[in-house]
């Protein structure tokens, strides 16, 4: 059953009277409290996707969505792949044939070249089409028709409509729930939907899928503070954590749960609320088959933690519910500049790994095993430090040394600028350093 996220309002105690002095200056207070307690409740449900359903008979529902049993805060990230890559039209043929070159130098096995989320046929290699993924927070889609089951068209906020494919990606093809206003939760087959259109989120729903996973993360790469998605699904506090103890198997919500720390790799140690610990092991959820503690940092983006360095997460009461679909409306192009080994500098819009043109896109590198999840709107510099690293430096003042992912290493497939009077296209060997403005 679904558990409503609750504000608890305290009574208030009467007090003997006060002389009118006193009683104006507790008014005023009474009143700068009541406000600051009304604007909190204004935001409180804002951060849940929201949104209505059309089924391909006409039928529609209305209410907060959940992604199978994943994603429900517009913060969460939607993941296909692209249908195609435009971009390449603005690179000359011979700047497509050395790029497609070096791409062949990597050839290995069966004869198909699979770099990160770029993959082709090595006897078809001339026809290499250079299609990534497709990656962006829910709070930058307007909608999304269905074509197929594994294909759909995404309509973004900014006006441009993507074609996907699904195949690989389980966003594609999920069950969709939607806690509707009048008949309750309506778990939807995608084959039964036309379209999705999302709506801002009511300041205050009558029900939600329980209240938000937040809290303090520590671990080997630093100490992380913010919404929390445990082995990538669990999100609500009415999610629960499995595991099994010397006397038996538990399955305890995480709303019951003050915090979780990693004990070796088979087991971990579980604190309650109330003060009663357990040492549990046997699921997932508990050792090192979990799939990774997803933490979204504001400023930074996610970080998806790999067990191993994973420590302790402690968990305590949300500041809201995340950031509201309104805040998400004007999310431009990528502007900036690229410093070329030459000397030259070129100045415009961006197109970053012949992919990438959108603020609202993400960058993606590891750091040990763990990988970050960057909105290009929170990264102020990209600097290529090796063949497989570069440094990024986020706009709050951070620098992070990334590696091991195409965004940030020899594989990147270079960066178009679109100046005033060009489109000049950057192989990623030329590239000194990236400004984002």
């Amino acid at each position: 059953m679904v558990q409503p996220f609750v504000i608890k309002k305290h009574q208030t105690q009467v007090k003997p009277k006060k002389s009118k002095t006193m009683k104006g200056h507790f008014k005023s207070i009474a009143v700068v409290l009541a406000t600051i307690f009304s604007l909190s409740l204004l935001a409180q449900d804002s951060g849940f996707i929201y949104g209505k359903i059309t089924t391909e008979d006409g039928d529609e529902y209305e209410g907060p969505i959940r992604w199978g049993k994943e994603e429900v805060y517009w913060t969460d990230m939607f993941n296909a792949s692209k249908d195609e890559n435009r971009n390449l039209d603005y690179l000359s043929d011979r700047e497509l044939e050395s790029l497609e070159d070096r791409y062949y130098s990597t050839r290995y096995g069966n004869g198909v070249i699979r770099l990160m989320n770029v993959s082709w046929d090595f006897d078809d290699r001339r026809d290499n089409d250079f299609v990534h993924e497709f990656s962006c927070e829910f709070g930058n889609i307007k909608s999304i028709r269905l074509r197929s089951r594994s294909r759909a068209y995404v309509e973004l906020r900014n006006g441009e409509e993507i074609e996907i494919d699904g195949d690989g990606y389980n966003d594609v093809g999920a069950k969709i729930r939607v806690l509707d206003r009048d008949l309750g939760l309506v778990a939807l087959s995608w084959s039964r939907i036309d379209e999705i259109e999302f709506m801002n989120t009511p300041s205050r729903l009558e029900e939600t899928y329980g209240s938000p996973l937040y809290g303090t993360v520590e671990s080997d790469l630093g100490t992380f503070t913010g919404f929390v998605q445990w082995d990538h699904d669990e999100r609500v506090g009415t999610d629960v954590l499995d595991g099994d103890t010397r006397d038996g198997d538990v399955s305890i919500p995480f709303r019951k749960i003050e915090s979780i720390e990693r004990d070796g790799y088979s087991s971990s140690i579980i604190k309650l609320k109330s003060g009663r610990e357990l040492d549990l092991r046997g699921s997932n959820d508990v050792n090192d088959d979990n799939k990774g503690i997803i933490v979204t940092v504001e400023g930074l983006g996610r970080i998806d933690l790999e067990w191993e360095d994973f420590d302790k997460v402690t968990f305590q009461d949300p500041p809201n519910s995340g950031k509201s679909y309104d805040e998400f409306a004007s999310s431009g192009k990528i502007r900036g500049q690229v410093e070329v080994d030459n000397g030259d500098v070129h100045r415009g819009e961006l197109i970053y790994d012949l992919d990438e043109e959108y603020a609202f896109e993400v960058l993606n590198g590891k750091d040990n095993d763990s990988e970050y999840i960057i909105p290009f709107r929170n990264i102020k510099s990209i600097e290529p430090r090796s063949s497989d690293r570069a440094n990024v430096e986020l706009k709050n003042g951070d620098t992070i040394s990334l590696e091991d992912s195409q965004d940030v290493s020899e594989r990147n497939t270079g960066v178009l600028v679109r100046t005033r009077n060009d489109m000049v296209y950057i192989p990623w060997d030329r590239i000194q350093k990236v400004t984002v403005e």
